[in-house]
C-alpha cells in the first residue's frame, strides 16, 4: 500500500509518501480500506516539533482519524463486520495510509444517508464542538463570539449556537472567510486581522456572554475583554501559537467563568456519534474546504500552517 511517513520532525517536506507493507489486523482489530483521512492543526504541530497528545518518535505514519470500509477482521472479531462503512480514531498514528488496522470496539458506523467524507470531517471536530457547546451551557439569547468561525470546529460552533437560539458573532481572519461565516448564518461577522474588530463587536452587541476561543494569544485576550460580567469562556485552540492565558484573578473580579472542557473516552465517543446523527438528520453540516490526494499530505500541512484553508482539510485516499 501507499502511506505517508513522518521521517523526522520539521517542515512539511518531512512528510514523504512511500510503498509500505499492508498492516495485519491483530486480536480485536479490523482492517479498514481508507477512503478519507482526517488532518488536524495539532498534527501539523506534532510534525513540526513533536508537540501534541501522543508521545512518539519518527519514523512513523501520522494520522489519527480515518473513514472507509472494513475489509477483514482479526482473531476474535465478528466477520460480519466486513463491508461496514466506519470512521475511527487510530490511536495517534497510521491514518495517512491506504489501509489501517483499528480496534473493533472503537469505530463508529457511518449512518446510511451520510457521506463518508462528511463523517470523517465530523469525527474529531464534531465531538469537539459538541463538547464545547455543552461545557458552556449554551442558552437562548446568549451573545456568542466564535473565533476562527470559518474553521472546522468554529463552523460547527456557529451552527450549534444558532440552533440554541443565540446571537452569533463570527470572528474570522480575512474577507474570504467572512463570506463563509455569513453563509453559515452568523448574525455579525468581524475580521480579527483588522485593528478595530473589538470595537465593531461592541457596536453590534455591546458585550458577549460566551467566547469560544480557538485562536488564543492576543485575539483570545481581546475576546475575553468583550465578555459581560458573569460570562463564560472556553479555550480549545491556539492557532496563534499560544494560549490566551487569561489571568484567573481578572476573570474572578468580573465573575467570568473560564470553562475547562473535558470528557471521558466514552463521552467523547458519544459526542462523535451525536455529531454523525445530527449531520445525517440535516441539522449539522461539516464544512470541508479542501481535499488533497494522499501523496500531497505535505501540501495539506503547508496550507493549514499558512492559514490558507477554510473549514476541514481531508486527505482523499481513494
Amino acid at each position: 500500500m501507499r502511506a505517508v511517513w513522518l521521517t523526522e520532525f520539521g517542515g512539511p517536506e518531512v512528510l514523504v509518501a512511500a510503498d509500505t507493507p499492508d498492516p495485519e489486523p491483530g486480536p480485536g482489530q479490523v482492517l479498514v480500506d481508507v477512503a478519507f483521512a482526517n488532518i488536524t492543526f495539532v498534527e501539523t504541530q506534532f510534525r513540526a516539533s513533536g508537540f501534541g497528545p501522543f508521545a512518539a518518535e519518527p519514523p512513523l505514519i501520522p494520522g489519527n482519524g480515518v473513514g472507509g470500509t472494513v475489509t477483514s477482521v482479526g482473531p476474535g472479531v465478528d466477520p460480519g463486520l466486513v463491508g461496514r462503512r466506519v470512521v475511527s480514531a487510530t490511536g495517534g498514528s497510521g491514518g495517512y495510509a491506504e489501509r489501517v488496522a483499528v480496534d473493533a470496539a472503537g469505530f463508529l458506523d457511518v449512518p446510511q444517508n451520510l457521506a463518508l467524507d462528511d463523517a470523517v470531517a465530523l469525527l474529531a471536530d464534531g465531538r469537539t464542538a459538541i463538547l464545547l457547546a455543552r461545557a458552556v451551557d449554551l442558552r437562548r439569547e446568549d451573545r456568542v463570539l466564535v473565533e476562527a468561525a470559518a474553521g472546522g470546529v468554529g463552523s460547527l460552533l456557529v451552527q450549534l449556537a444558532r440552533a440554541a437560539g443565540a446571537t452569533v458573532i463570527a470572528a474570522v481572519g480575512g474577507p474570504r472567510k467572512a463570506v463563509v461565516a455569513r453563509g453559515l448564518g452568523a448574525d455579525v461577522v468581524v475580521d480579527y486581522r483588522e485593528p478595530d474588530w473589538a470595537d465593531r463587536t461592541r457596536s453590534a452587541v455591546e458585550t458577549v456572554d460566551v467566547v469560544f476561543d480557538g485562536v488564543g494569544g492576543v485575539i483570545g485576550r481581546t475576546a475575553f475583554r468583550l465578555l459581560d460580567r458573569g460570562g463564560r469562556m472556553v479555550s480549545y485552540g491556539l492557532a496563534s501559537g499560544e494560549w490566551a492565558d487569561v489571568p484567573a484573578a481578572e476573570a474572578a473580579s468580573r465573575a467570568v467563568s473560564l470553562v475547562r472542557a473535558s470528557a471521558s473516552p466514552e463521552e467523547l465517543r458519544s459526542y462523535a456519534a451525536t455529531a454523525l446523527a445530527e449531520a445525517a438528520a440535516g441539522r449539522l453540516r461539516p464544512l470541508i474546504g479542501q481535499r488533497f490526494a494522499l501523496e500531497r499530505a505535505a501540501d495539506a500541512h503547508a496550507a493549514i500552517e499558512a492559514r490558507a484553508t477554510i473549514g476541514k482539510t481531508l486527505l482523499a485516499v481513494r
